[in-house]
């Protein structure tokens, strides 16, 4: 089977050794096992292989939530339409529920094996389709997360994603965005980066993998189109300040300045006067002292929503964060001139709902779906397009159950539960974190985020 030339000339070596895998777990019936680091495109391979390949992918987001019964019907659906599962984080699910569902996929393997036309599962006589694929990844690294099964370990074709060539990714990303001279720009990039892992300090919320700097290359493709005529050099380093400058702290940001200035010999600051008039004026009207760092982490708030659909406040209580998001909400409905019903603003203490009440869960007596107050919320926000939705998560963080979200804070904006139901979240709905400090925050969830971080006192 050969890929279409013009998504193989993007592809890099770590890519072509994983697509290749794939490829021969398919082949050989067997499911395909991405696994590595966070941010080093285990799913977007997938998804990517699937487009190129003329197939539908059912990407979801596995949870401990999850039991045979729900995974069992995703396969279901997927052996009798044909298209591929690709299930992320699968080691989150526990080892019981992951043992049986290496028998089902076992008899689905086994069916495509004899060209049967209908078979056996879960009590029903389904269809079977020769094009269906089952793809895994997740981060063997992670503490208490799930060891896989003899059986299901048996039936995998893994492939590791440890190093990807940043470099490469780069030069190709920029050079589709329109840049002329996409080689040089990312070899001062991954230089850029490479300096700031070994000399800024190492910090929780700290993130200069993969993630960070596609999401600084998508940034800067941006400005590029929207001002085609600017320098290339500045249009990166404006895309590098917005990203990276709202988590430093003050003795970072002076080293990351002089970093900039030692690889690209040049800085040039964005400041959007009208709305930092605004913004001053509606701390007077809230009887506030107008703090200029008040002030420039509110316009850093409101760069960070346009670029990113997931943003997060970290800081001490009394740091202001509740301040910064209300005073850009009223700016921007005064800038803007419209009226307090085209901005809606949710407000969730995560940690005050069990899981269960958060996504939702099954009645185990008669199997019924019960809704989960997050669920409905998204499902409310997907079904209107009228102004402007932000859903605040005020508590804090943990991986027990943000990283049910991981889905919708990436690329792929989807709500993945249990029961199967997928929710996409619209242009026009946000979210934004706020919380305390990030101890027990995840890597895969602090990556998805742009991170603005404590205003530091003089």
């Amino acid at each position: 089977m050969k890929l279409c030339s013009s998504w193989g000339k993007l592809v890099t070596p770590l890519t072509d050794r994983c697509v290749l895998t794939l490829l021969t777990a398919l082949q050989f019936h067997r499911i395909g096992n991405p696994l590595g680091p966070s941010g080093t495109g285990k799913t977007e391979t997938v998804k990517d292989l699937a487009k190129n390949l003329a197939k539908y992918c059912v990407v979801s987001n596995c949870s401990e939530g999850m039991d045979y019964k729900s995974v069992g019907n995703l396969l279901s659906g997927i052996s009798q339409c044909g298209c591929w599962g690709c299930f992320d984080e699968f080691n989150r699910m526990k080892i019981d529920v992951m043992s049986v569902v290496a028998l089902q996929v076992t008899s689905i393997f086994d069916a495509q094996k004899a060209n049967k036309e209908y078979f056996e599962f879960m009590g029903a006589n389904i269809k079977c389709s020769l094009d269906t694929g089952i793809f895994i990844t997740f981060n063997p690294g992670y503490a208490a997360r799930q060891e896989l099964p003899e059986n299901l370990k048996a039936l995998t074709r893994p492939v590791s994603m440890m190093s990807p060539n940043l470099n490469l990714i780069a030069e190709v990303v920029l050079a589709a965005e329109g840049f002329a001279s996409s080689r040089s720009l990312a070899k001062k990039l991954t230089s850029l980066y490479e300096l700031m892992q070994y000399q800024l300090s190492k910090q929780k919320h700290y993130d200069f993998g993969l993630r960070s700097i596609k999401l600084v290359l998508n940034v800067a493709g941006t400005l590029k189109r929207g001002d085609r005529d600017s320098c290339e050099e500045l249009i990166l380093v404006e895309a590098l300040c917005n990203i990276n400058l709202p988590k430093f702290l003050k003795g970072d940001a002076q080293i990351f300045h002089e970093l900039l200035l030692e690889v690209f010999q040049k800085v040039s600051p964005i400041v959007n006067n009208s709305l930092q008039k605004v913004v001053e004026n509606e701390l007077m009207l809230s009887n506030l002292h107008v703090n200029h760092k008040i002030v420039e982490k509110v316009l850093q708030l409101d760069k960070s929503q346009q670029m990113r659909h997931c943003n997060m406040l970290v800081g001490p209580t009394l740091g202001g964060k509740t301040t910064i998001w209300k005073t850009l909400s009223s700016a921007k409905i005064k800038l803007k001139e419209l009226n307090s019903e085209c901005l809606k603003i949710f407000i969730i203490n995560p940690i005050a709902l069990t899981i269960p009440e958060l996504y939702g869960c099954y009645d185990l007596s008669n199997f019924e779906w019960t809704e989960g107050v997050l669920s409905k919320l998204f499902k409310a926000c997907s079904a209107s397009n009228n102004g402007l939705k932000w859903i605040i998560f005020d508590g804090p963080v943990d991986a027990l159950w943000i990283e049910s979200m991981n889905s919708v804070m990436d690329d792929n904006k989807l709500l993945t539960l249990a029961n199967g139901d997928r929710i996409p979240m619209n242009s026009s709905t946000s979210l934004l974190f706020e919380v305390e400090d990030l101890i027990v925050a995840s890597v895969s969830g602090i990556s998805r985020l742009i991170i603005l971080f404590r205003i530091e006192q003089n």
